[in-house]
C-alpha cells in the first residue's frame, strides 16, 4: 500500500533552516505529483508547494515562496522540501501527500518549530 514517511523535523530558531524528507513506497513514485503541506494546532491544512512528477515546474505558496524549495528524487522515491529564513509562524506539522492535493494519501507528519 502506499507509504509516506516525513522526517527532518525539529526545533531550530527564527532565521534558521531544516531540510524535511519524505520517502515514499507502495506507489509509482516517479509518475506522480507530490506536494508538502502543514497544519498548525486549531487550524486546518495548508498547501505550501507542489512539484511535477519529472521535478520541473514547482509552486509554492505566497506564504513560503522564496524561502522553501521543493524538489525531488525519482531515483531515490523521495520528496525534499529546503525550508530557509524560517518564521515563528512556519511552525507546523508538516506532511506529503500524494498527488496535487492535501488530502488523501498523506504521510503522518514531521513536527516543525520555529522558536527562540
Amino acid at each position: 500500500q502506499v507509504q509516506l514517511v516525513e522526517s527532518g523535523g525539529g526545533l531550530v530558531q527564527p532565521g534558521g533552516s531544516l531540510n524535511l524528507s519524505c520517502a515514499a513506497s507502495g506507489f509509482s513514485f516517479r509518475d506522480y505529483y507530490m506536494t508538502w503541506a502543514r497544519q498548525a494546532p486549531g487550524k486546518g491544512p495548508e498547501w505550501i508547494s507542489s512539484i511535477n512528477a519529472n521535478g520541473r515546474a514547482p509552486i509554492y505558496a505566497d506564504s513560503v515562496k522564496g524561502r522553501f524549495t521543493i524538489s525531488r528524487d525519482n531515483n531515490k522515491n523521495t520528496l525534499f522540501l529546503q525550508m530557509n529564513s524560517l518564521k515563528p509562524e512556519d511552525s507546523a506539522l508538516y506532511y506529503c501527500a500524494r498527488g496535487f492535493t492535501t488530502e488523501g494519501d498523506r504521510g503522518q507528519g514531521t513536527q516543525v518549530t520555529v522558536s527562540s
